[in-house]
C-alpha cells in the first residue's frame, strides 16, 4: 500500500501509487512509528517544493521524526497546492520565483516568510476558498491551475488540461464555472516571468 503522501493540486494529501517529479514538505505531519499521516495537514506556513535528488543524499520516507516527504506530479501541482520552490535545494529557482513574485505583486525586498504569510492566506487547504479568475482562462499564464467542479485543470497554451495522478489529458468539454486554484500571488509571479516545470504529458496533451 502506498503511503498517504501524494499531493493533489487542491492541496489534499492522498495515497496513490504515482510518485511525481517533485518532493516537498509542510513540516512534520506524520507518525514514524506507524508511518501514517497525522490529522493536521501542516505544522508550518512554509510549504516548499524540492528536487527528488540532491547531492546524492538518500532518505527513508517517513522512517524518522523529520520533515514529512510529500510528492507532486510536477511543479504546477505544487504551486497550485500553495507550495513554493525551496531556497536550499532549488536556490536558483527560488531566487527566480522570488524576483518574479516581487515583480508581479509589486513588492520589494521580500523574504521567504513574507511570501509564506501571503500564500497561507490564499491556499485552498488553509483558506477553503477558491479565487475568481483574474482574466479569461485562455489568457492565464502557462502553469496556472483552475478548478471546475471536482476536477483540476492546468492551463498551457491557453488551453485547459485535465490533471490526473499520472499526468495531463486534453479537456473534453469547455469548463463551466471554473475558479482559480493556484494562489493569486503565485499566478502573478508566473505572469511576471517565472517558468513552471510541467509534467511531460502536458506537451503530449497539447500536440
Amino acid at each position: 500500500m502506498p503511503l498517504q503522501n501524494r499531493v493533489k493540486p487542491t492541496g489534499e494529501i492522498v495515497a496513490i501509487p504515482e510518485r511525481g517529479m517533485f518532493v516537498g514538505n509542510r513540516g512534520i505531519i506524520h507518525d514514524p512509528a506507524t508511518r501514517t499521516i497525522l490529522k493536521r495537514r501542516w505544522s508550518t506556513n512554509a510549504w516548499i517544493a524540492c528536487v527528488l535528488e540532491f547531492r546524492g543524499r538518500r532518505r527513508k520516507v517517513w522512517q524518522r521524526r523529520s520533515w514529512t516527504e510529500l510528492f507532486f506530479l510536477d511543479e504546477a501541482t505544487s504551486l497550485a497546492a500553495g507550495h513554493r520552490p525551496c531556497f536550499y535545494c532549488r536556490r536558483e529557482d527560488a531566487k527566480r520565483f522570488r524576483a518574479a513574485w516581487e515583480k508581479g505583486n509589486r513588492k520589494r525586498d521580500i523574504l521567504a516568510p513574507d511570501m509564506d504569510k501571503v500564500l497561507h492566506g490564499e491556499r485552498l487547504a488553509s483558506s477553503k476558498t477558491l479565487h475568481p479568475l483574474p482574466v479569461p482562462i485562455e489568457k492565464l499564464p502557462d502553469g496556472a491551475m483552475v478548478q471546475a467542479g471536482e476536477h483540476s485543470f492546468l492551463i498551457a497554451g491557453g488551453k485547459p488540461l485535465l490533471w490526473t495522478p499520472a499526468g495531463y489529458r486534453a479537456a473534453r468539454d469547455p469548463l463551466k464555472d471554473a475558479r482559480l486554484l493556484t494562489p493569486p500571488s503565485t499566478v502573478r509571479a508566473i505572469a511576471a516571468g517565472y517558468r513552471v516545470v510541467l509534467h511531460p504529458s502536458a506537451a503530449k496533451a497539447l500536440s
